[in-house]
């Protein structure tokens, strides 16, 4: 099997997974999973694809993650490997869906608009 390259966003996250077969080793920047996520939902989220598919520990997994916050990386990363799975094997693909991650997250931060403080919060009104 040669190695599949996929995308993944989220907000401004930019997720591209290069996925091979292996021992299930996961490097996300040059660096170990377990060390770039140490909270215990953002590995989850990352490993949802290989729970849901029963394939944890036969990827090896190397990722460039760019931009966004943490859970958008996690989220974008998930994608990818959700994508990169079902052209290994289209069987993935019915699962998958049923739990939602074949599909991109579309919200995104509301832009500022002139005249106002944020997106939506205004100036104070003043009457007099």
């Amino acid at each position: 099997m040669e190695t599949i390259n996929t995308t993944g966003r989220r907000k401004t996250a930019i997720a591209r997974v290069y996925l091979k077969e292996g021992e299930g080793k996961i490097t996300i920047n040059d660096r170990e999973f377990t060390e770039y996520f140490p909270m215990a939902t953002l590995q989850y989220i990352v490993n949802q694809p290989f729970e849901i598919t029963e394939t944890a520990g036969k990827y090896d997994v190397k990722v460039n993650l760019d931009g966004g916050g943490f859970k958008g990386q996690a989220e974008a990363l998930r994608l990818a490997i959700s994508r990169a799975l079902i052209i290994v094997n289209p069987e993935y693909r019915p699962p998958l869906k049923v739990k939602g991650l074949l599909r991109r997250d579309p919200r995104m931060v509301e832009r500022k608009k002139p005249g106002q403080k944020k997106a939506r919060k205004r100036f104070q009104f003043s009457k007099r």
